[in-house]
């Protein structure tokens, strides 16, 4: 899928993609439980593609160090919160390839709080959404480790009780 900078740029600020968002208590997760989750947010990824649409999907765990896990589909690595920034790497003229980035979002994860990588593009997630599957679980869970062993920076801590 190919999209312009001013189409998903509108698409974003009108919030015209698909949206889902699943959540789960740390205590429930289960790796079976993490397969159906990036199962089901892989094949809305798909299905959004093959109607040339955007797509959004959150898995939301709460407990102790709270994260969120998201997809989006952009043609750059800027979540969808910083839409109005593509125009400043992207020009006019040109088509993009969608990608799908995997986005963590937590207090535990670094100092910004945010990570974002790609997972692959429309067309490789379409070939083989089984792949993609297993990565997005691999990734969540490499994420959660990182997550559960996080220590914030003196730095942190002290702006943390300011």
């Amino acid at each position: 899928m190919k999209i312009k900078q001013e189409e998903i740029t509108k698409k974003i600020e009108e919030q015209d993609y698909l949206q889902d968002l699943e959540t789960l208590k740390y205590s429930e997760i289960t790796k079976t439980k993490l397969r159906n989750i990036a199962s089901k947010m892989i094949s809305e990824a798909v299905q959004a593609f093959k109607h040339d649409s955007l797509i959004q999907t959150q898995l939301a765990i709460s407990g102790r160090r709270p994260m969120t896990f998201a997809l989006e589909s952009s043609i750059i690595n800027l979540p969808f919160a910083n839409y109005k920034k593509i125009s400043n790497f992207c020009n006019d003229e040109d088509e993009y390839e969608v990608n799908i980035y995997f986005e963590t979002i937590s207090e535990y994860v670094n100092v910004s709080h945010f990570r974002i990588d790609i997972l692959g593009s429309s067309d490789e997630i379409i070939a083989d959404p089984d792949k993609y599957s297993q990565l997005l679980v691999q990734a969540i869970e490499e994420k959660i480790e990182v997550i559960r062993n996080y220590q914030k920076s003196e730095t942190e801590t002290k702006k943390a009780k300011k």
